[in-house]
């Protein structure tokens, strides 16, 4: 198959990455001059025209949220109507909202570092992760099969649901935490002595608050209603834990996220 990617950053580059050594012609698509040239190593496919994906049978968009839009629709102009299109973004229900045509599934990896960048990127960064899918009303079960076996191949897990449910549930394990890790470092930042002090706990609780500023930003734009009700029930949870006395309910928050990701980190459910 022929297999496009549009933007080279973390998720992008590391599709490139491992897709490379798959069957498949890869072509890829970056505005980046000097990413273009380090691209080539993976595939001499490497431009920053857009319309060198026309005859593409599948294309990975891994562009920032906000420019998601604008590339889908000049794809429409590019690519046949029978080609496979694919976003990443972490925010599904805006890029479903339009009928396109060619065949478009929205989809999401679940993977990530802080870092961001093709330099960033590994081929090992989606083993082990789940990989959202949001198909359109024109995807039939073929389509399904032949994404499904080609993530398979980046040793991620396919899950398919639809955009409604993909957005709440991302806000209350993606996009909140990250908003609840910048907030706990202001909090602190300008207490020396704190700084002095802090250790593992709030090195690993901030982490998520040196990710890319354009996704962080992006999140809270494309998916701030569903944020503000996460952090609604998290107030509400932090209110209960503060006044309970109740052992057994902090033992069962222990022992449920105790099975929750096995010993390399990877999450099991």
């Amino acid at each position: 198959m022929n297999i496009g990617i549009v933007s080279l950053g973390l998720i992008g580059g590391s599709i490139l990455k491992v897709l490379s050594e798959s069957d498949n012609t890869l072509y890829v698509v970056t505005r980046n001059k000097k990413t273009i040239e380090k691209a080539k190593e993976y595939t001499q496919n490497s431009s920053d025209n857009i319309k060198t994906l026309k005859n593409c049978n599948i294309v990975f968009v891994a562009s920032p949220i906000n420019k998601t839009l604008e590339i889908l629709d000049e794809l429409e102009t590019i690519v046949d109507k029978n080609c496979i299109v694919l976003d990443c973004a972490s925010v599904k229900a805006f890029v479903m909202q339009k009928k396109r045509p060619y065949k478009f599934i929205g989809s999401h990896p679940m993977a990530g570092t802080e870092f961001n960048g093709f330099d960033a990127s590994f081929k090992e960064l989606f083993i082990g992760a789940k990989w959202v899918l949001t198909p359109s009303d024109n995807i039939n079960d073929e389509d399904i099969k032949i994404v499904r076996d080609l993530i398979k191949q980046t040793g991620a897990e396919v899950v398919i649901t639809d955009a409604k449910e993909h957005d709440e549930a991302v806000a209350l394990i993606s996009h909140m935490p990250l908003i609840v890790s910048q907030a706990l470092f202001y909090s602190a930042q300008n207490n020396t002595l704190a700084l002095k002090l802090a250790s593992s706990g709030f090195r690993d609780m901030t982490r998520l608050s040196t990710s890319n500023l354009e996704m962080a930003n992006d999140m809270k734009v494309y998916n701030s209603s569903n944020i503000n009700t996460a952090i609604e029930k998290l107030i509400s949870s932090i209110n209960l834990l503060t006044k309970t006395k109740d052992f057994e309910i902090l033992s069962d928050i222990k022992n449920t996220r105790s099975q929750m990701y096995s010993s390399e980190g990877k999450n099991i459910l």
